[in-house]
């Protein structure tokens, strides 16, 4: 169990959001375009990322892409594992909608890979408590867990325990929730009066059961509630399961008793990624998660930056955006990919496919190649600073390999994303300071 003396004097805990690699080896050409942003992640005590991919040599691997995948089918080679420590990251965050594009055996190639680099990684395993396990690192100065989860996910990519003789199935630790929509109370009655007109049949009664134990209308498989119980929210609401909350504690608690620096990696895409505020869940999540012992809560999931809070003198980055988002080169494609672009791959090359992917699909504005690494910096017992470096993901080139790779933003674009990043933070009391191209964050002064 950890002395509770805290890290040593000069811990620094560096952080970055979404890797989503192609099949190139990336750290060579940062060596020469980024050196500055690879010196940062190089040296903190501990560097922490989201592997959101499949690693994968298909020459060996024995399983296939699964019909529903959490988007698309993302996939790397095996190489990036080795990449991914080059570039200074340590530990890596697992529990996302991803793990399982191409199944269990995606998942456990993956697992081997970053086994092999050396890379420690969170969140997923071959059963839900191995998922739910933290996951330690050592460094000069300190140990450091990570316990990784997520609310977005594919409902195959949930792992669960043994059961008696029924076996354990392998997944991610996915936070379970139950969504509404909440609407005003008068809305809401003349939803009830439609409803309670309708032929009994036609509703399933577990849902009637569910209308009057929580107060909400079923209508057409959707589930609705009144502003009163949200707080005069209106929109999507979540609930998480209490019993996943419970278990998301106790791995918190734990690691906080076996280590001296504790963080908890969250991967939430909700209430969807073109919001940039997270749902009031992920804030309860969050300060749970800091209430027993979490040094540092890392967001990820919405591939855009969300605002960051200080609660109880400890950081909550609510999304740390895209790091890597190199999709103009992933190899091998599916079938079903091709004919989600409308293309037919007999006429159009695959980088031709994922540029038309790109120009027409969600991710084709500046803002998702826009991000954030950033470093905390421990006094031995508690976090005392933050800085945010501002990150550019090579939006405007001419060669699609290029586009998706981090480097520091340059004047500009960082005056762009640090405004951003302070208004986002704003509504929760958080000054952010500007030094050169760069943010602060004070903390406990």
């Amino acid at each position: 169990m950890s002395t509770g003396n805290g890290a040593g004097a000069g811990f620094t805990l560096a952080a970055v959001g979404d890797l989503v690699l192609d099949d190139d080896v990336l750290t060579p050409r940062l060596e020469a375009t980024a050196p500055g942003l690879l010196a940062t992640l190089r040296g903190a005590d501990v560097t922490i990322g989201n592997f959101e991919t499949t690693a994968i040599d298909f020459d060996r691997f024995g399983g296939w892409p699964e019909a529903e995948p959490g988007g698309s089918w993302l996939v790397t080679s095996v190489r990036s594992g080795a990449d991914v420590r080059a570039m200074g990251i340590d530990m890596v965050s697992r529990a996302n909608n991803h793990a399982t594009d191409w199944g269990v055996a995606g998942l456990r190639s993956t697992s081997a890979v970053l086994d092999a680099a050396g890379v420690l990684h969170a969140g997923a395993g071959e059963s839900l408590s191995a998922a739910r396990a933290p996951r330690y690192t050592t460094t000069r100065r300190g140990r450091v867990a990570l316990v990784s989860a997520a609310t977005r996910y594919q409902p195959m990519s949930l792992a669960t325990d043994p059961f008696g003789i029924v076996p354990a199935r392998p997944g991610i630790n996915g936070l379970r929730t139950k969504k509404w929509f909440a609407v005003p109370p008068g809305e809401l009655a003349a939803m009830a009066s439609i409803r309670d007109g309708l032929p009994p049949a036609s509703i399933h009664p577990a849902a009637r059961e569910a209308d009057a134990r929580d107060g909400s209308v079923t209508l057409g498989g959707a589930a609705f509630i009144s502003t009163a119980a949200t707080g005069g929210r209106s929109g999507p609401h979540w609930s998480v399961d209490t019993e996943d909350v419970r278990a998301l504690r106790l791995s918190v608690r734990q690691a906080k008793q076996n280590s001296d620096v504790t963080v908890v990696a969250l991967h939430t895409h909700e209430p969807g990624n073109y919001s940039d505020e997270p749902p009031p869940f992920l804030h309860r999540l969050a300060h749970a998660a800091i209430d027993e012992g979490a040094d540092a809560v890392l967001g990820h999931g919405p591939h855009r930056l969300r605002g960051i809070e200080v609660y109880r003198d400890r950081p909550i980055f609510y999304s740390l955006g895209n790091f890597i988002f190199m999709q103009n080169r992933q190899f091998p494609l599916t079938r079903e990919a091709w004919q989600r672009a409308g293309l037919d791959p007999s006429d159009h090359t695959p980088g031709e496919m994922l540029e038309k992917k790109r120009i027409n699909g969600p991710f084709a504005e500046e803002v998702w190649y826009e991000s954030a690494a950033v470093t905390v910096s421990f006094d031995g017992r508690r976090p005392r600073g933050i800085t945010i470096h501002p990150v550019t993901l090579t939006f405007d080139t001419r060669r699609h390999s290029d586009r998706g790779t981090p480097r520091m933003a340059d004047a500009a674009a960082a005056e762009r994303i640090l405004d951003r990043l302070r208004a986002l933070s704003a509504p929760y009391g958080t000054e952010i300071l500007l030094d050169r191209s760069q943010g602060t964050i004070r903390i406990g002064r």
